[in-house]
């Protein structure tokens, strides 16, 4: 075992990164588990290392909704990659931000000398999102199972009624705040309002993301994206949800889902329900020499915060700003941003809290306007509406996403940001130190 130090703290690097393909959910279960994609992404991950995979410290996976058959997924998919039965893993869940909370959580415990190197990231099956008994149809089996005579089960079972068959849509719960009765969508159209943000605005926002993803693929800029096999024998090359063929056009004949009559939020304009995993592998210095690891990036910190959760958007512009005035940054010191596509009025509230001089001063604590976000440096290459949104995994994605457009363009420095569900956003900001070494 390597020796570690006692440090207070540490620089911890991200040597690799892979993901899957993600696959839009189509009304049904999908092949794989969320077990089944994280497994993938690590095996190619894990394959292409000078170490074994029994070298790592420990595995950390975000997932919001694990199947049965997957308590404590982490664990799970650290014994299906042969890490062996002495790897400690545990799995977190942060809503939208989970898999950037499995990277804080490896970042800790690497910067305070625990270990050296740990595997993580997120992994969602949306698809597979269960359907729940409701509280009748709960009851009224509880009656059954405590029938001990069959004249007591047959009055139970004439106390049934059709009604007890009616599904609680897990997914529907799990995106929607239960303190404030409102579900994601809706919190996204509160923000449009709020910021006077536009129909078309949102339609031009969510095209771009299209032909962002787009130019990417045919660049060949998903370079961290490897094929993913089900046991069934299919098979899954690239992400799914790119719509070549979407324009304005075909954006504005879609009917607004969350507020039928006065809303501007629609399966267009926001993101995909998805299936997804994407990891990687963090590293300290001394893991670095001693495996002769490549460092593409360093984690320089990450950044939590609470908001209203009605407007709960807005996260990344609380979390972000936090790290601009930690480091004393200004938007000319970031090169690239990623603000996570939960919907397409979500992020352009973003970049107009960031604009507003009121806004800033009130609830950020700066003096004046943060600035205007270049929109050439955001999201360069698409993003969750073209991608889709696998909520354990997207937080994972941004900062896989943003190592590699630092490494390939050569800048300086880059934010990831996410909004979170309940109130809360994430940011993590990312040093590109390749070539400079460790």
């Amino acid at each position: 075992m390597m020796e570690t130090k006692n440090n207070a703290y540490r620089d911890v690097y991200i040597v690799d990164g892979a993901r899957t393909p993600f696959l839009k959910a189509r009304g049904k279960p999908g092949t794989l588990s969320a077990s089944d994609m994280a497994v993938q992404a690590g095996r190619e991950l894990l394959a292409r290392q000078a170490f074994s995979p029994k070298d790592l410290g420990e595995v950390v996976l975000g997932c919001m909704m694990p199947s049965p058959e997957e308590a404590n997924i982490a664990r799970v998919v650290a014994l299906r990659l042969g890490c062996g039965d002495a790897m400690p893993a545990f799995t977190v869940q942060r809503n939208c931000a989970s898999g950037m909370q499995a990277i804080d959580d490896a970042v800790k415990d690497i910067a305070s000398g625990r270990h050296e190197l740990v595997l993580a990231g997120g992994t969602e099956a949306m698809s597979r999102a269960p359907l729940l008994f409701n509280n009748k149809m709960v009851n009224w089996l509880a009656g059954m199972w405590a029938s001990k005579s069959m004249g007591d089960k047959v009055k139970q079972i004439m106390k049934f009624r059709p009604d007890f068959l009616a599904p609680v849509v897990a997914l529907l719960k799990g995106l929607t705040d239960a303190t404030i009765n409102l579900n994601m969508g809706q919190t996204a159209e509160i923000l449009a309002h709020r910021f006077h943000i536009t129909r078309e605005q949102m339609d031009a926002f969510a095209l771009e993301s299209h032909m962002r993803v787009a130019k990417a693929e045919d660049q060949h800029y998903f370079n961290d994206v490897f094929p993913a096999y089900s046991s069934k024998g299919d098979y899954y090359l690239t992400d799914d949800g790119l719509r070549r063929d979407t324009t304005m056009q075909k954006l504005a004949t879609l009917k607004p889902i969350f507020d039928k009559k006065f809303g501007s939020v629609t399966a267009g304009n926001s993101s995909q329900v998805t299936d997804g995993a994407a990891l990687l592998l963090l590293a300290s210095a001394d893991a670095v020499k001693k495996y002769k690891l490549p460092v593409l990036a360093k984690i320089t910190d990450v950044a939590w915060a609470g908001l209203d959760p009605a407007e709960m958007g807005l996260g990344p512009v609380y979390a972000s700003s936090q790290l601009m005035q930690k480091y004393n940054l200004n938007l000319d010191d970031i090169d690239f941003w990623e603000i996570n596509e939960a919907f397409a009025a979500q992020v352009l509230a973003c970049l107009a809290a960031f604009e507003s001089e009121d806004y800033c001063r009130h609830y950020l604590g700066f003096d004046r306007a943060v600035g205007r976000i270049d929109i050439n440096k955001l999201n360069i290459d698409g993003g969750a509406i073209a991608l889709g949104h696998p909520v354990g995994a997207s937080g994972a994605r941004i900062v896989l996403r943003m190592m590699n457009i630092l490494h390939r363009t050569g800048a300086k420095r880059g934010m990831a940001s996410i909004c979170i569900g309940g109130g809360q956003g994430g940011a993590m900001l990312i040093e590109n130190i390749s070539g400079v070494g460790v």
